[in-house]
């Protein structure tokens, strides 16, 4: 069951010199291109030009944008794909812009480092909100009052939306889409792009885990060794035996090489390792746990849910080759 839209909203993408393509692709995939099949008034949807042209994006493309920043009066739905940088600054024209599309009722979501632009208008003061995870550190810089959360696709506080990095725009995209038409006009919509309708978890899943780069001494070859047997049940008393020290020495030596404790140090081993396995074997969960050290799958299941948001054979799901466990 869909809403009764009498009038379809009107959606209007910014684009800005130095425009970030993928994330404007995003935009006009979802909200601009007609949808027939659907049988409703699906959304209007308009170029909104930041500045006066030429428009240069990522890519050597260059976008010609028929509208400016007037159209964002009679906007429903303001969509912000990525900006210039953390450090660039923000029109104030487009800050007022967009400050008087909120007060007569808009929308204002933003995509990755597009959550600056909210910021310099003032939006996120006192309100929760997320960006890629590479910004998110900037973002608290930037203003100490938003509740930045690190590890989520995207953050809806109602008029103002914030999605993470990049493709998480498409689950924020279709979080509105949802939000407008229902669960099953967004199904079709995410069958269309080849994408699940609502992804599990969070981009904790997609962050890089920090490798240590000082490996000296005899901590070294012990993180070596203990990569090569992370299924076996180690103690601080056997690891500080194997590098030949005593255990109040091997604590001290082992947090100045990784800046972690041994037993946080190697659940991030045993979870990367499990990761490793589910992405590019069909091994089943209880072979993962056991091999990557974890002794049972509830333990396996616990730290990756705890680390990822997500269980284990969620993410082979998404990420893993297809098989059956």
């Amino acid at each position: 069951m869909t809403k009764d839209i009498e009038t379809p909203p009107l959606v209007c993408v910014l684009a800005y010199d130095g425009l970030c393509t993928f994330e404007f692709g995003i935009c006009v995939e979802v909200f601009g291109l007609p949808r027939p099949e659907l049988r409703v008034p699906w959304y209007r949807f308009a170029v909104v030009a930041v500045e006066p042209g030429p428009l240069r994006a990522t890519g050597g493309v260059s976008v010609d944008a028929p509208s400016n920043l007037d159209v964002l009066e009679t906007a429903a739905l303001i969509l912000v794909p990525g900006w210039r940088g953390a450090e660039a600054p923000v029109p104030a024209a487009l800050c007022s812009a967009l400050q008087a599309a909120h007060r007569r009722g808009a929308r204002i979501a933003s995509i990755c480092s597009g959550v600056f632009v909210l910021a310099a208008a003032g939006f996120l003061s006192g309100r929760r909100a997320t960006t890629h995870w590479r910004y998110a550190d900037r973002l608290r810089e930037y203003d100490p009052s938003i509740t930045v959360l690190p590890d989520v696709l995207y953050v809806d506080e109602g008029s103002i939306l914030t999605s993470a990095g990049s493709a998480a725009g498409l689950d924020l995209c279709l979080h509105i889409v949802r939000s407008d038409f229902g669960a099953e006009i967004s199904n079709n919509v995410a069958q269309r792009l080849v994408l699940p309708a609502h992804r599990e978890g969070g981009q904790m899943q997609f962050v890089p885990r920090p490798v240590s780069q000082r490996r000296t001494g005899a901590i070294g070859p012990l993180l070596d060794s203990l990569q090569r047997r992370l299924n076996e049940p180690w103690t601080v008393t056997a690891m500080a035996g194997l590098a030949g020290v005593s255990p109040r020495t091997f604590l001290r030596r082992f947090q100045n090489a990784t800046g972690e404790s041994p037993g946080v140090w190697l659940t991030g081993q045993r979870i990367a390792f499990a990761r490793e396995l589910l992405e590019t074997t069909s091994a089943g969960v209880a072979i993962v746990a056991e091999r990557a050290g974890f002794g049972s799958p509830e333990t396996l299941r616990h730290h990756f849910r705890r680390r990822f948001g997500i269980s284990p054979t969620s993410y082979r799901a998404s990420f893993g080759q297809r098989s059956s466990l």
